[in-house]
């Protein structure tokens, strides 16, 4: 009587243990599946970063608004070194500046970022 259930208590074991490691190949080629999605998504978001950062250099190349900037932004460095009336004038004009309401503060930082393709830049105006 034993003799006839062991061979039928080893197939149901063997078949157990055949389906949980069925199961965990399972797992890991899902996980694995995962990993590599995610790798891509990583890969396309890098790609497009970097095309946008290649077109806004290409379409900076005939324009002024760099310069302007540079130059708009010197003005208050200069003054700086005028003595006291030049020190006034770049203070009253902050603290203007600093009047005005948020969203005109965060857009001329994103203007600022977007002229010198500074993406990562846009992230610090945004942490007032």
């Amino acid at each position: 009587m034993i003799q006839a259930i062991l061979p039928i208590v080893g197939d149901l074991a063997g078949s157990w243990l055949k389906g949980k490691a069925e199961e965990k190949a399972a797992v890991a080629k899902t996980r694995i599946a995962k990993a590599e999605a995610e790798a891509e998504i990583m890969k396309v978001a890098a790609t497009s970063e970097a095309s946008w950062e290649k077109v806004m250099a290409k379409g900076s190349v005939n324009s002024w608004k760099d310069e302007w900037l540079t130059v708009l932004f010197s003005i208050p460095l200069i003054l700086a070194f005028c003595g006291d009336w030049g020190r006034e004038i770049v203070s009253n004009g902050f603290a203007a500046l600093e009047a005005m309401p948020d969203y005109y503060q965060y857009t001329l930082g994103v203007i600022v970022s977007a002229s010198f393709a500074v993406r990562s830049a846009t992230k610090f105006f945004g942490k007032r």
